[in-house]
């Protein structure tokens, strides 16, 4: 290899590197920019332009956590838990076994029912918002937490089994075979087998799944009220018609991210094995 093709695949690097690099920053910028509003009062928080060196308060987390006088943000907090974790779970003992039969031991026609799965997707959520209510309604389940659980079962579901199938195509059918003649059943293959060698692209689809359940606020802020309100629906009420609400806003979405950024972080070389797991041959 010549040395200006040396020289030109350097350059090239560094400047997909600085490129890779300038979109982090812009992705991370608006978080900054939420974390130091958070920190201001009202009054420097709403001042066009903003002022970077405003004087730094903890008034809005005080507002967020009650201590100011509001509504305590808990009892919505771990609504919001309970959904995304309990829905988390349940798809992921229903995708498994799917995603199974659709990629190891696939079904006859099983490219449509994947389709038929991603198809689901395709109906906009409001269009089923009228006969969820109507249904919750009838049945006296609004207002309550479990009926969200089964809603983002639901919802993410087709998303898990889509994702969960390339992923368990990856696993070697003579690993399968070889626990299969040693007398191990469908239960123990999956739980002992499939689930350990595929752990990156369950840790995936599990935070995916954690994050959709743990961000909608449509459903939420429909079929819930006082008792099961989760975190998004909450976050709502600190925007009103009157006053200064900016930094209290930014306070809030900050507090109510911090469970998925941990989540992500705690899974992120998982979820970057998960997410690659099946993109070469």
């Amino acid at each position: 290899m010549s040395l200006i093709a040396v020289r030109a695949r350097k350059h090239r690097g560094l400047g997909l590197g600085l490129a890779a690099w300038l979109v982090g920053i812009a992705f991370f910028l608006p978080i900054a920019w939420m974390a130091l509003t958070s920190f201001h009062s009202e009054a420097d928080a709403a001042t066009s332009p903003p002022s970077f060196a405003a004087s730094l308060t903890l008034d809005g987390y005080r507002e967020f956590f009650g201590t100011g006088g509001g509504a305590s943000p808990w009892p919505a907090l771990v609504n919001s838990a309970v959904a995304s974790v309990a829905s988390t779970v349940l798809v992921l003992l229903l995708a498994l076994p799917a995603a199974y039969a659709l990629s190891i031991r696939r079904v006859r026609k099983w490219t449509d029912v994947l389709f038929f799965f991603l198809s689901t997707k395709m109906l906009p959520v409001v269009a089923g918002l009228l006969p969820v209510y109507l249904f919750a309604k009838n049945t006296g389940t609004l207002d309550n937490i479990w009926l969200l659980v089964v809603l983002y079962t639901s919802m993410n579901l087709p998303i898990a089994v889509w994702m969960m199938q390339s992923f368990l195509a990856e696993v070697p059918v003579a690993v399968i075979e070889a626990a299969q003649i040693d007398g191990a059943r469908l239960p123990t293959v999956l739980a002992r087998v499939v689930a350990p060698i595929a752990l990156p692209g369950i840790a995936a689809t599990a935070l995916i799944c954690f994050i959709f359940s743990w961000n909608e606020l449509l459903f939420a802020r429909v079929l819930t009220g006082v008792v099961a309100e989760t975190a998004p629906v909450f976050l709502t009420g600190f925007i009103t018609s009157q006053g200064l609400f900016l930094a209290k806003v930014c306070a809030a979405s900050l507090v109510i991210s911090l469970p998925v950024l941990a989540a992500g972080f705690a899974a992120q070389d998982k979820l970057v094995q998960g997410l690659s797991l099946g993109a070469v041959k």
